[in-house]
């Protein structure tokens, strides 16, 4: 029925702003444990149908590609379309997903879900990042940007270690997982439904589809140097996704999903809680202790492998977690307060596009690599150009001391 004359015209219900900021944080979570949670189960659907590896191989390949694919299309989308649009739509592919996962009765249709999850999670990781730091509650300057870079790891160590749970105590309840994860972004789908809008709409939409990795022209002098730190994080967590399983196996001798899950949160899980401790410290610096403590986990890595030892695998895992989160929080920390806040969903998809090639390609060519030469100098190769990545950052920090102090002296 039409409005009385004169009558205010009806609002759709809005969340408070610090509520909305929580029910994104919780979506950035569930987003990445989602992505993470079907990997553990893939050794059973392959008991369970009978397909090769080299199907593994290529139900990983689907989903960096649909996700890569996203980043470089629609990441930056948002900033002209608004946050809410995108993450609705980000949130109603992940939940098909879930339900493709769910339904799932072939190797085909796995792939089919990974793919439909890797375009949902490239299409939500830019504007969630950004519509994260733009909901921070007044009076915690910077806590967006810690939850940005915390939700992520913590997600995805929570998805693996929740699946391998269910691998280890219940597999004939193998669609759990997805079912709870179905549950969850449900909810938040409404939550981000009834959520505030942060940007304006701008134009440029269409011309913003077209596929490229775009740093906005003050960003890319302090990106050539801070990259790779974000590039030898993430080819960290490659390593222990690729050659974690393989490597506990060889260590221990036995077949362990839960031990493998343990050595996935000992990177992960630590590293969102270093970026939780970390949030308030000066991003150079928390860069700099980053990269040192990634050098100091890859170096005791790969003495681990040459001595065999698994606790001295496990302790070095756990530093290099350390480091992982530290740096990743520096490299966010330093690039993402200088863009504007429509260049912010732009930017996020590209330090996401460089971390998750750095993630996937070298991941792959360990595996293709490790069958010829072996697993241990595999990883150990592998181990040493995390180092040597590291390495190059804290040159990079020592070289551009000077800038940082101009940047400290001109931030209010």
């Amino acid at each position: 029925m039409p409005s009385a004359p004169g009558a205010a015209p009806r609002r759709r219900p809005v969340l408070p702003a610090r509520a909305a900021f929580w029910v994104q944080a919780s979506v950035l979570v569930v987003v990445m444990a989602a992505s993470s949670a079907p990997s553990p189960l893939y050794p059973l659907y392959q008991d369970l149908w009978g397909f090769p590896p080299v199907v593994l191989t290529v139900i990983f390949a689907a989903y960096v590609v649909a996700l890569l694919t996203a980043l470089l299309t629609v990441g930056a989308l948002s900033d002209h379309l608004g946050r809410r649009p995108v993450l609705l739509v980000a949130l109603v592919l992940e939940i098909a997903a879930m339900l493709v996962f769910v339904l799932a009765d072939s190797e085909a249709t796995l792939v089919a879900a990974r793919l439909v999850q890797g375009v949902a999670t490239g299409t939500a990781t830019g504007a969630l990042g950004a519509y994260v730091i733009e909901l921070e509650p007044e009076g915690r300057r910077g806590l967006g940007t810690v939850i940005t870079g915390a939700g992520p790891v913590l997600g995805l160590a929570g998805g693996a270690v929740a699946s391998s749970l269910i691998v280890a105590t219940a597999p004939e309840m193998i669609d759990l997982i997805f079912l709870v994860l179905l549950g969850l972004l449900v909810l938040q789908t409404v939550g981000t439904a009834l959520g505030p809008e942060t940007v304006e709409r701008a134009p440029g939409a269409l011309a913003s589809l077209r596929p490229r990795v775009h740093f906005p022209p003050h960003v890319r002098r302090s990106a050539v140097w801070v990259l790779p730190a974000a590039a030898a994080c993430w080819a960290l967590g490659g390593l222990i996704i690729a050659l974690g399983p393989n490597l506990v196996r060889l260590l221990t001798g036995a077949d362990s999903v839960v031990l493998t899950g343990v050595v996935v949160a000992a990177l992960t899980g630590t590293g969102g809680i270093t970026i939780l401790l970390l949030g308030s410290t000066a991003p150079e610096r928390v860069l700099a202790v980053g990269m040192s403590l990634l050098v100091v986990g890859m170096a005791a890595t790969i003495a681990a492998l040459a001595a065999g030892s698994v606790a001295l695998y496990f302790a070095a895992t756990v530093v290099a977690g350390i480091g992982f989160g530290a740096g990743f929080l520096g490299v966010l920390r330093l690039l993402l307060p200088q863009a504007a806040p429509h260049e912010r969903a732009g930017l996020l998809s590209a330090i996401y596009v460089v971390s998750y090639l750095s993630h996937s390609i070298p991941a792959v060519v360990a595996g293709a690599v490790a069958g010829r030469i072996g697993l241990v100098p595999t990883a150990a190769g592998y181990a040493g150009m995390v180092l040597v990545l590291a390495l190059f950052v804290l040159l990079g920090l020592i070289r551009n001391r000077p800038a940082a102090r101009e940047r400290r002296i001109a931030r209010p």
